[in-house]
């Protein structure tokens, strides 16, 4: 939803929409603030709302003349206090360190400066409906004595915490676990001061994982020992709470750098790196829990006739419009990626090679009836064929993608527009 009278750019509201299409999503304009209002307290928290501050000052037409000189602190006020808003100013107002200051403390998620282009703006609008997305799960451990950290705190904010209480047999628990924070107390370290040298020297060792001392006493030839031997960062044990939210914080920039690692931008997918870390360890978790797990691969038919058609541009909406499709058929501990290019792939947690063809079926169906206008009264109808193994049948992820690729691979070859699983023979009924 964008307040604003003046279309900051081009003046040109139709090609907002039409970036905003690329992402599938819509943008409401609005040129009074009493609407805008409105429209903000009857959401039911599916937006983005994006203020322009140039054109606040004219969109009071409701308030009487004299009051037309209110500050900008009582117009933000005016805006509904339980959101967050996107502020866009120019580069004059971005210089004024108070004005900055007043609208980060007014309920803002985000600023921009303008001159900004459409294309750029709806990019950086959709990596924010990402970002605002639940967070992935960050798993701690923690080596040593009792700490007061408050579990069910922790995991509310979305950081598992693992104890584990033998220095010598953490390098196995962080091999089975992958943790992204390990904190080692500096009891444990005085004991123990190779553990942290075991943990990096790993080939397998994960570079975003942070190993942190947690120091109880100030002391600082044992912290520069620390920092000497590998750890990324020391944090004193002063207080509980305190240490709680350092914890939560440290644990939001991994996500953030997790997601700049293993996630695709144009889509807010697992990319390549970041779904076979994660299927590898859901594999691990699978043999431990002894649960099946069904491995799709997907790829969009005739691809590149899409793109020679109606151009590139257009083959990235069927992207985009094909991972929306693809989300609300995933489960809380399923996997979903763009692998690369028109592929996509899935995991399913507890699912067996039966029950996995049948979701990737229903998600073909669901992608098939979706009607792309490709110019003017022109609607066409697109889809996808796709191949699925299961574990435990085959082991390791790169066992299950072969496997699932070459059934992809048969399904493109037997007529494309269905889903292939080993053995055929199995699969009566398939999309033919």
């Amino acid at each position: 939803m964008l307040l604003s009278q003046n279309f900051f750019i081009k003046d040109n509201q139709a090609e907002l929409l039409l970036y905003a299409h690329k992402y599938d999503f819509d943008i409401l304009f609005f040129n009074e603030m009493r609407d805008f209002v409105a429209a903000v307290q009857n959401d039911q928290g599916h937006s983005l709302f994006v203020i322009d501050l140039d054109a606040l000052h004219n969109m009071q037409s409701d308030l009487l003349e004299s009051r037309k000189t209110l500050m900008l602190g009582e117009l933000l006020q005016r805006l509904p206090s339980e959101q967050s808003y996107v502020y866009l100013q120019t580069v004059r107002q971005g210089g004024r360190f108070l004005l900055q200051q007043r609208l980060v403390d007014s309920n803002c998620l985000a600023y921009a400066e303008k001159p900004i282009a459409n294309d750029v703006l709806v990019d950086k609008l959709f990596n924010l409906f990402v970002q605002r997305k639940r967070g992935d799960l960050v798993r701690l451990i923690c080596l040593g004595e009792e700490t007061g950290l408050d579990e069910a705190a922790l995991l509310e904010r979305r950081v598992e915490l693992i104890r584990h209480a033998d220095a010598q047999t953490l390098h196995l628990r962080v091999k089975e676990l992958q943790p992204d924070i390990v904190l080692i107390s500096d009891t444990e370290y005085a004991r123990t001061e190779a553990i942290v040298r075991v943990l990096k020297k790993n080939i397998e060792a994960d570079p975003v994982r942070e190993i942190t001392l947690l120091q109880r006493q100030p002391d600082a030839a044992l912290a520069r020992r620390a920092l000497a031997s590998g750890f990324d960062g020391i944090v004193p044990m002063a207080d509980a709470d305190l240490l709680t939210e350092q914890l939560v914080n440290r644990a939001n920039k991994i996500r953030v750098n997790k997601d700049l690692i293993g996630k695709d931008r144009a889509t807010g997918l697992l990319n390549k790196v970041g779904l076979q870390k994660k299927a590898q360890e859901l594999i691990r978790q699978a043999a431990r829990e002894e649960r099946p797990l069904a491995f799709g691969v997907v790829d969009i038919d005739k691809f590149k006739t899409i793109n020679d058609t109606w151009g590139h541009y257009f083959g990235d909406i069927v992207i985009k419009r094909l991972s929306l499709t693809l989300a609300p058929h995933i489960g809380e501990r399923d996997l979903l990626s763009r692998f690369g290019g028109e592929e996509f792939v899935v995991v399913f947690w507890d699912c067996t090679l039966e029950q996995g063809w049948q979701r990737l079926d229903a998600m073909r169906q669901s992608f098939c009836a979706i009607p792309f206008e490709v110019k003017p009264g022109d609607l066409r109808h697109f889809s996808f064929s796709g191949g699925v193994a299961a574990y435990p049948e085959y082991k390791s992820e790169n066992e299950l993608f072969l496997r699932a690729d070459a059934m992809l691979y048969e399904a493109k070859e037997g007529g494309r527009n269905q889903i292939r699983v080993a053995p055929a023979a199995q699969r009566q009924g398939a999309h033919r």
